[in-house]
């Protein structure tokens, strides 16, 4: 596929910035991207897993050689269980000795595991090397390969052991998402949602038109919706770039997704796109038992997440014996947490969200229960 820059954006981190590209055919074109930065490499090394590795690995690696890079290739296991302390041990150990030096980069070629992974390393080895995000995914293109947030879970949760990392570039290939199901478009396409519930009401309005040609792979929309969504991540790190403040937002579902995430062990049952598009609703129902934000606005996100094909609530997952109390324990290891209190993201209507630590765990544990008792019973009169 011939390769155009369709979007070009810029994350404004003074001496740590970097340019975003988004368009077709950039992984084949990787190479002259990378060579055309200010204090270039003339050694990469390729951090990519099995699933994305038999697609893309190949064009990649002639991209390097006709830039006249040398390179070598790490691969490791496909999925989430790749964030653990044993996957970045060995990682790490496979790296030194392939003999890095600072002036080697490091390339993310997947995922967001893949990105979150090698970005670790990357800000860890050496005391710290210079890394390349070529996000593959849906999910990664608009949220993980861009702000330099890396890391690794733990059993105490997600993403709890990382480090705040900028790539140098960021490539988001739009021709790679041709190549991944319908479920893992899905799962990318909760976090473009996000983008437009925090604080974009016009894009959520454009998405309830256009969101079914993202997810169907119009590529068009695909790039637009990308773009979109990378522009508004971009401007909140570019004013918070270590969530001192409004970047929270953008975990806007993520407290709740991720304490659904812990309950089914980080497995392929819950992708991390899923368990945001149910932590969204949960959050928007929340904001509406509190007074902040009308039923209505509430319903809406709920009827489009449904429309394209995205669960909104528990029934919709594979069955789990949900526990209030174990999820509400795991929402108190969250990272946000502050002076031991809870942070939500909450909204006034879609496109307006806030960060806020003002909500008791009494109306957070009730809302857990009646969304539990309501799968229950969507669920017997399932049969």
């Amino acid at each position: 596929m011939p390769s155009q820059v369709a979007e070009q954006l810029h994350v404004d981190l003074g001496a740590r910035g970097y340019d975003i590209a988004i368009g077709p055919g950039l992984i084949g074109r990787a190479g002259a991207e990378i060579t055309s930065l200010p204090n270039a490499p003339n050694r990469v090394v390729v951090v990519t897993d099995h699933h994305v590795a038999e697609l893309h690995l190949a064009p990649l690696e002639r991209s390097l050689s006709d830039a006249g890079l040398a390179f070598d290739a790490f691969v490791v296991p496909a999925g989430e269980a790749s964030k653990s302390f044993a996957s970045f041990e060995k990682l790490c150990e496979a790296l030194l000795t392939a003999g890095l030096e600072r002036k080697t980069w490091l390339i993310a070629l997947g995922g967001g595991v893949v990105g979150d992974l090698t970005g670790f390393a990357a800000a860890v080895l050496l005391r710290g090397l210079d890394f390349v995000q070529i996000p593959t995914s849906l999910l990664a293109q608009v949220d993980s390969s861009v702000g330099g947030k890396t890391g690794i879970n733990s059993a105490h949760g997600k993403n709890l052991v990382g480090a705040f990392h900028q790539p140098r570039l960021v490539l988001a290939d739009s021709g790679a998402l041709a190549t991944l199901p319908r479920r893992e478009l899905l799962a990318g396409y909760a976090e473009i949602v996000k983008c437009g519930a925090l604080g974009d009401a016009a894009f959520f309005a454009w998405l309830e038109e256009h969101g079914a040609h993202v997810v169907e792979g119009d590529a068009k929309a695909q790039i637009r919706a990308v773009a979109t969504s990378c522009k508004t991540k971009a401007a909140i790190v570019a004013a918070d770039e270590r969530e001192r403040g409004r970047r929270a937002l953008l975990n806007l579902g993520h407290t709740f997704g991720h304490a659904l995430e812990a309950e089914t062990g980080y497995s392929s049952a819950l992708l991390h796109g899923e368990a945001v598009a149910i932590g969204m609703v949960m959050a928007f129902d929340l904001s509406v038992r509190l007074g902040y934000c009308r039923p209505e606005e509430a319903d809406r996100l709920r009827r489009h997440l449904a429309a394209v094909g995205l669960a909104t609530d528990l029934s919709d997952l594979p069955q789990v014996d949900w526990n209030a109390e174990r999820l509400l324990g795991h929402m108190r290891k969250d990272k946000k947490v502050s002076d031991g209190r809870l942070t939500f993201i909450l909204a006034r209507s879609l496109g307006e969200a806030f960060v806020t630590q003002e909500v008791p765990e009494s109306e957070v544990l009730a809302l857990l229960q009646d969304v539990i008792a309501a799968s229950a019973l969507a669920r017997r009169a399932i049969g």
